[in-house]
């Protein structure tokens, strides 16, 4: 399968320098008495100013690993990896000036002091003035709705209440480039839909370019306009969630529950009946994305039958990722 070309954000006037841009990236891992392991093998791709870039792969794809040579964690085997225009390994210093980085699974806050601590410490390692300290803590205390937790410990914090406070520690210094590791994983419906609001704003607001990793379709839809798919390391997709979608016919699955039991809602248009539970009562219909909405389904589903509830099941990822190399072997 070839890979789209990355296209920039605009086509009008003339291409901004890439805030990421790799080139032939290999980390190859040695381990004594086993086989070497490549994590990531020539990897080659380019994010343009203010785009939203969804990175995405099975467990063990490599998207970690990428992450941590493109933050200077990890240093490239070979290849080479530059971001917002500097060297990550050379100039550490500088790109944590540039950059903001929320791993879910690790945390950059203090956890046994009180979170409003954890942002005055914060402030102070990215040399903030007071005013600009106090400025921007304020905005993002009251746009993820943080006010009523800064008095209590880290530690305390629910799982939700305590990734918005990662993602406020990343963005205080007001970054170029957030980079964002599995950032709702965990999260309840309403933490996703607080932090995701956040992020669209964030971008619409100050043009961030975010790059992110997640096995949660739902992020990738909400927040992403291009993605980046990977697999053993390798790139294997390039381009848009709709054309990702019509490359694997990966599809959407709305679920509605009706207010009595009824006869399978064949000929819906562009979709296909999956079943039926309860005589009728619960149904299933599978979409595509490219072809149709949600809306526009359960718009037609709402002509014959009266609804109690619905839910829609987005394609796993894993799945997606194990179409696009039965579709290309």
């Amino acid at each position: 399968m070839s890979v789209e070309p990355v296209r920039p954000v605009s086509a009008s006037g003339p291409v901004s320098a890439p805030i990421v841009a790799v080139e032939g990236l290999t980390r190859v891992f040695r381990r004594r008495g086993a086989p070497a392991l490549t994590a990531v093998d020539a990897m080659t791709f380019r994010i343009a100013p203010g785009e939203a870039v969804g990175y995405i792969g099975a467990n063990g794809a490599g998207k970690s690993t990428t992450i941590k040579m493109l933050t200077g964690i990890l240093a490239p085997t070979s290849g080479t990896a530059r971001t917002v225009g500097l060297d990550p390994m050379r100039d550490r210093r500088e790109l944590a000036r540039r950059v903001g980085v929320v791993f879910g699974q690790r945390s950059q806050l203090w956890w046994d002091l009180p979170l409003r601590e954890s942002f005055d410490l914060l402030a102070a390692i990215h040399r903030l003035d007071r005013l600009r300290a106090t400025r921007r803590t304020g905005q993002l205390v009251e746009l993820l709705d943080l006010g009523p937790t800064l008095a209590q410990p880290v530690r305390s914090l629910s799982l939700g209440q305590r990734m918005r406070a990662e993602v406020a520690a990343a963005l205080l210094h007001e970054p170029e480039l957030v980079i964002l590791d599995e950032p709702t994983i965990g999260l309840d419906v309403l933490s996703k839909a607080r932090l995701r609001e956040f992020l669209i704003q964030t971008r619409r607001e100050h043009g961030t370019t975010l790059l992110l990793t997640t096995h949660d379709m739902g992020d990738i839809e909400r927040l992403c306009d291009r993605v980046l798919v990977v697999d053993h390391g390798r790139l294997a997709f390039d381009g848009t969630l709709a054309g990702l979608a019509g490359t694997v016919g990966a599809r959407r699955v709305l679920v509605v529950d009706l207010d009595r039991p009824s006869e399978p809602l064949h000929g819906i248009p562009h979709t296909q009946w999956l079943g039926a539970e309860g005589e009728g009562v619960r149904q299933r219909l599978a979409f595509d994305p490219a072809d149709t909405t949600a809306a526009a389904v359960l718009a037609a589903v709402s002509e014959r039958v009266t609804l109690r509830d619905l839910s829609i099941e987005e394609p796993d990822i894993e799945d997606v990722v194990r179409r696009i190399y039965s579709a290309s072997s």
